[in-house]
């Protein structure tokens, strides 16, 4: 089948509007989040229902074209890229909530609902879906469970796969599985769905999933502290978790740099407390009941850190536009670091208790190879993830600072693999952290995972290139 017959054919099945070849039409999607890959495609395909992503992926199955899934193209690993020889399928038409069921605490959803779309929904029948971060407002769902996404409420709630009850997947030749059950138990045999769950869409391609909801929070408590030491927050942290009954929701650990560089870039931004400190904790609990119980248990306990020195400073949220001021501190970091020159990016993981140990060393490293950088490390300290970011010297050019990424990544995702973490915490694999699968993946690891990618995609033609070498 030649290329031209295999778009004609997509085009009678999907519509001609839906199968976009016009430059002008594919380059949103086409274009990376950071910049730093260019797509090329045959086609975006734009199909409306799990039936015509199944069509799609047997027509290009039985032409040997390959298909690279695409989410909200949100991603920051270059899992979504496309060569000039492979299809991109977007998700984003398959956009409905199917159903909402409050008594099990379950809804179904598409793939390419918007996360904050999820949100809303669970919302308005008076529950939770606690799936949170930033981009929640672009990313969908698919592309969240096809990496395993985290954000800011893993501590109290679990990764993306902890939240999943059920997917429906279209495999590799364009049959689908339906396992979108509401068991919480169901002991027959493999867990099907945590294959899919975190493989990028080199497995299969998620168009549907059964999610867990819980109880919507009734009162939520915001506390910014300012800290000596990140030793210190991990100190706070384990008062909190035990103070409050492990209600900790959020616990973002932010270093000085970072705090500077949001209230110096982002408009209406600004320091909440008097003084500097070289570390900053935004914390936050939450609880179901209505008995306003946890605002005068994080007072309380947070004048006790002060008292042990623990905390420094601190300032609780009020009001919904503090609480809203405070988060907007953190979560504008990334986009606070552009003005600032080239970052170099790294997403890691070690235990909790390792945090400390990790930052000295990390922070130690980075100066040693580059005189003069900034290190802008933030993130989920509270289940070990931190964004350890760098931002280039202000006498160094931009492309002298780039070149030293790779020397740059292997120092540090090597001290993160000595205390037993991970260079991928939450952004997946894709393009750009193959080269690290080589180096810390074990090679039986490698071998299981090439294994299951044969027996599911014999053919490569599901994002290839991507997480199996």
């Amino acid at each position: 089948m030649t290329t031209t017959s295999l778009l004609d054919r997509l085009a009678q099945r999907l519509g001609h509007n839906h199968v976009l070849t016009d430059y002008d039409l594919m380059a949103p999607y086409l274009n990376e989040e950071r910049g730093s890959y260019a797509s090329r495609a045959l086609a975006i395909l734009r199909p409306k229902d799990t039936v015509e992503v199944a069509a799609s992926v047997k027509e290009c199955a039985e032409a040997g074209v390959a298909i690279v899934p695409q989410g909200g193209n949100t991603g920051l690993v270059g899992g979504a890229v496309s060569t000039q020889n492979q299809i991109i399928l977007s998700l984003s038409r398959l956009n409905r909530v199917r159903g909402i069921n409050p008594a099990n605490r379950a809804m179904t959803v598409e793939a390419g609902c918007l996360l904050a779309q999820i949100q809303s929904a669970a919302d308005e029948q008076g529950l939770l879906f606690p799936l949170s971060m930033a981009s929640e407002g672009s990313c969908q769902i698919g592309g969240n469970l096809a990496t395993n996404a985290g954000g800011t409420s893993v501590l109290r709630y679990g990764n993306a796969r902890d939240l999943v009850l059920g997917l429906e997947v279209v495999l590799a030749d364009g049959t689908v599985w339906n396992g979108l059950k509401g068991l919480r138990k169901d002991n027959t045999g493999y867990d099907l769905k945590q294959l899919f769950i975190g493989s990028e869409g080199t497995l299969g391609i998620i168009t549907a999933a059964t999610l867990k909801l819980f109880a919507k929070h009734h009162e939520t408590v915001t506390a910014f502290l300012g800290l000596a030491s990140s030793q210190a927050a991990l100190d706070l942290l384990a008062r909190l978790q035990d103070a409050s009954g492990e209600q900790v929701t959020a616990f973002e650990l932010m270093s000085r740099n970072s705090l500077e560089f949001v209230t110096r870039r982002i408009p209406g931004t600004s320091d909440p407390l008097s003084k500097p400190y070289p570390w900053y904790v935004l914390a936050e609990i939450a609880t179901s009941r209505r008995d306003g119980a946890m605002a005068e248990l994080m007072e309380g306990e947070l004048a006790r850190a002060i008292d042990m020195g623990l905390a420094m400073d601190g300032t609780l949220a009020v009001s919904l536009a503090q609480r809203q001021a405070l988060w907007k501190l953190r979560e504008s970091i990334p986009e606070a670091q552009k003005p600032e020159g080239a970052s170099l990016k790294h997403d890691i993981s070690v235990p909790v208790s390792c945090i400390p140990d990790f930052l000295e060393r990390a922070i130690n490293a980075a100066t040693s190879l580059i005189p003069g950088i900034r290190p802008c490390p933030f993130g989920h300290v509270g289940d070990g993830n931190l964004h350890f970011n760098l931002s280039q010297p202000k006498d160094m050019s931009r492309a002298d600072f780039l070149a030293a990424r790779g020397q740059m990544a292997e120092a540090i995702h090597d001290i993160a693999a000595s205390l037993g973490g991970s260079f991928s915490a939450e952004h997946g694999v894709g393009l750009l952290k193959l080269p690290d699968m080589m180096r810390y993946k074990q090679p039986v690891e490698r071998d299981m995972m090439r294994r299951l990618k044969t027996a599911l995609d014999p053919k490569t033609l599901l994002n290839p290139g991507k997480v199996v070498e």
